[in-house]
């Protein structure tokens, strides 16, 4: 099945090249040509991963785009593209999970989205597996605890039940030994 890319970017020369790179390596290629009609794309279609470029109606459209793919249910893999670099912590605080400097060899940007899709496929492994742990893990140490409680008890009383035992033996032969010195038996 062909990953599915949503591309946002506001120039058209941009978008149109792009997404004939991205179909000839085996990608479906979406389009927006705005931050607005991303959201909306966003909204409607799952996608694998989203590579948005960060101005176009306004300095802060990417970033809108970048959000949206963050709330989407189906969390896709986030690229920004600009030809205006930033620090990765400026990026990463954003919500990216790359950043993709235009213009760029064709070779090298499909190498980096094969690297973005397996590391954040990883990724969303990984927190699947951690979730279920977090979810199975309370009400398995729940029933341990439960487990070590019972046992505990149960050792307890039979622990009390043998000492009633031993006491009551103890107590039965004294009284023996003590009714044998006042008849005068051994």
């Amino acid at each position: 099945m062909k990953k599915r890319i949503l591309l946002v970017d506001d120039e058209v020369a941009v978008l149109l090249t792009l997404k004939a790179v991205l179909e000839i390596n085996g990608f479906h290629v979406d389009t927006a040509a705005s931050g607005r009609e991303g959201k909306l794309k966003l909204r409607a279609h799952e996608y694998d991963m989203v590579i948005s470029d960060m101005r176009m109606e306004s300095d802060q459209a990417g970033a809108a785009v970048i959000a949206a793919a963050r709330l989407a249910e189906y969390q896709p893999a986030v690229a920004l593209l600009t030809a205006y670099p930033m620090a990765e912590e400026d990026w990463q605080e954003m919500g990216a999970d790359h950043m993709l400097v235009k213009p760029m060899h064709t070779r090298i940007l499909l190498e980096q989205i094969d690297r973005l899709m397996v590391a954040h496929g990883a990724k969303s492994l990984k927190k699947v597996a951690t979730s279920t742990a977090k979810k199975t893990a309370p009400s398995a140490a729940g029933k341990s605890a439960k487990k070590v409680t019972k046992v505990v008890v149960k050792k307890s009383a039979a622990k009390k039940a043998s000492a009633k035992r031993s006491f009551a033996k103890t107590s039965t032969k004294k009284s023996a030994k003590t009714s044998a010195k006042k008849t005068g038996k051994k």
